[in-house]
């Protein structure tokens, strides 16, 4: 067992890691750049080292900068949590070099997943059915004759692709041969890979994922699979466990192609394998992510494994402490991502300080964040704040949990898209579990804006008053007060200044227009 862990990553995943390891009775170190001086894995780690600047490339990109504190500080293993430098299998490879363990699959692992089209050529040398499409595609004129082949619409992907990057959707010759030059410049771009690759658009379809799990002792197990398709613009935003569209039989057969990709990939440690599921119940291989997801929680409050500090002991040579058999899973779990981001306003990312953070709780209720009062949002990061995850003994008990969670949620100072969320699980066919990946482009954020609650706005009008104003006090005005009992406010207008002025918001929604 190792004695000492770097955790390379930030935010709500490295104190995720971090709490692990103290479960394991390992020393955790963190690593943070200069806006994240007073984070909470820095403060909750038993040691934390400065990597470098706000911008990520001179810090949690920052592959040798990263090793050089985990050889000072004499850490034996390196966990990259998700995003980053997790799947760089470059990354894995210097940890390896330098005598520590990569808590991950193997470098060779990863190259042969992370690029889309070894990936698909492993799924079909096994008889696992993957979208129709291409190989590599060489030229422009090569693009646009095999979408003719393929038929439209038609998916143009990079083969280095991840989070929903390097994707576009072509309808005609026209389309592919200008966004096909698009996706090379991006994936050139952003994954130093130009190489594109062209699939049939499947429409409607759901989002399946499985979780998996290997160990360096022939083990290979699956954790059931998770229900993915609420997604707005390929990023995931609603995920839950298990799925409605699985049955006994359809459930058994694609987790069974999941674990066959993982075993023919050699592959150890937590993964996750993909898969679109069409309306006659055909699945094809997708991709498989060689890292954590960021929807574990889901599969770990149903099968009450600890995905994490398993990895962390898979790496350490530990053998799995339980097969298929044994995992038997309950009820039900459904996960919202917070993000930093205006749904009334495009989904704008939303920069500024968390003035006050208030998390949810109470029965069945799992939080994973990296929130606290006078947190700087900055837009070198992803916006995600928070996880919410709820569990009920059925999905409606567990929809009904999660609404009661986000209504309780507060993050004031930046703008989130707590209100779209909360829009989301009240439509009736999201309810019914009647959607696909589409649903969120069908179903778009409404116009009127959840009104916040009067106590809320009380307390801001209170707030407002104490802390008073730079440039002088608000004009006080005797006017009726949200509880209707005529004490002296600030006038509506000099609230909505202020409001506008420091930007506080609430997870609720924007200014309550009763006001």
């Amino acid at each position: 067992m190792f004695n000492k862990v770097l955790v390379a990553n930030r935010g709500e995943i490295a104190l995720r890691i971090v709490r692990a390891c103290r479960d394991l009775g390992i020393r955790s170190v963190a690593v943070y750049s200069e806006v994240d001086r007073l984070s909470p894995h820095v403060r909750y780690a038993d040691e934390a080292h400065l990597i470098g600047p706000a911008d990520a490339r001179q810090s949690y990109l920052n592959i040798d900068r990263i090793l050089q504190v985990a050889k000072d500080c004499g850490a034996e293993a390196i966990h990259p949590g998700y995003g980053f430098l997790a799947e760089n299998s470059l990354f894995a490879e210097a940890v390896n070099a330098a005598g520590l363990t990569f808590i991950g699959p193997t470098p060779q692992s990863m190259r042969t997943l992370g690029d889309k089209l070894q990936a698909r050529a492993l799924a079909e040398s096994i008889g696992v059915p993957v979208v129709p499409g291409s190989t590599e595609v060489q030229t422009i004129d090569d693009a646009t004759q095999i979408a003719n082949d393929v038929g439209y619409p038609v998916m143009i992907k990079a083969a280095a692709g991840g989070g929903g990057r390097g994707i576009r959707l072509a309808r005609s010759e026209g389309e592919v041969r200008r966004l096909a030059a698009q996706s090379i410049q991006e994936a050139q771009a952003a994954f130093g890979n130009p190489t594109i690759y062209i699939e049939r658009n499947l429409s409607p379809v759901r989002h399946i994922e499985v979780q998996v799990i290997a160990d360096h002792h022939g083990n290979v197990v699956h954790l059931g699979e998770r229900e993915c398709s609420i997604q707005r613009r390929h990023q995931k935003l609603i995920e839950e466990c298990p799925s409605v569209a699985l049955d006994k039989d359809l459930r058994r057969a694609i987790t069974r192609a999941a674990t066959k990709i993982a075993r023919a990939a050699d592959y150890h440690n937590v993964g996750t394998v993909e898969f679109l599921l069409t309306e006659d119940r055909q699945f094809f291989f997708l991709e498989m992510n060689t890292r954590l997801q960021v929807e574990h929680p889901v599969t770990e409050i149903t099968t009450g494994v600890d995905l994490v500090k398993d990895a962390i002991l898979v790496a350490a040579g530990e053998p799995l402490a339980y097969d298929e058999t044994e995992l038997l899973t309950r009820g039900w779990a459904i996960e919202c991502r917070i993000v930093a981001e205006d749904p009334f306003n495009n989904f704008l990312p939303s920069v500024g300080r968390v003035v006050f953070a208030r998390e949810p709780a109470g029965p069945g209720i799992r939080v994973e964040s990296a929130l606290f009062d006078g947190m700087e949002i900055t837009p070198y990061y992803d916006s995600l704040l928070a996880k919410v995850t709820a569990w009920g003994r059925t999905r409606d008990g567990a929809l009904e949990r999660m609404r009661r969670a986000l209504t309780e949620m507060r993050v004031v100072g930046v703008a989130t898209n707590i209100p779209y969320l909360l829009q989301v699980l009240q439509r009736p066919e999201f309810r019914e579990g009647k959607f696909d990946t589409e649903f969120l482009d069908r179903h778009g954020v409404e116009v009127a804006e959840p009104l916040a609650q009067q106590e809320e706005a009380a307390a801001i009008a209170a707030l407002l008053l104490v802390t008073g104003d730079a440039n002088g006090t608000p004009e006080q005005v005797e006017t009726a007060a949200p509880a209707g009992n005529g004490k002296l406010m600030p006038a509506p207008s000099a609230w909505k200044e202020r409001m506008t002025r420091d930007a506080l918001r609430t997870g609720m929604g924007r200014w309550p227009k009763s006001i």
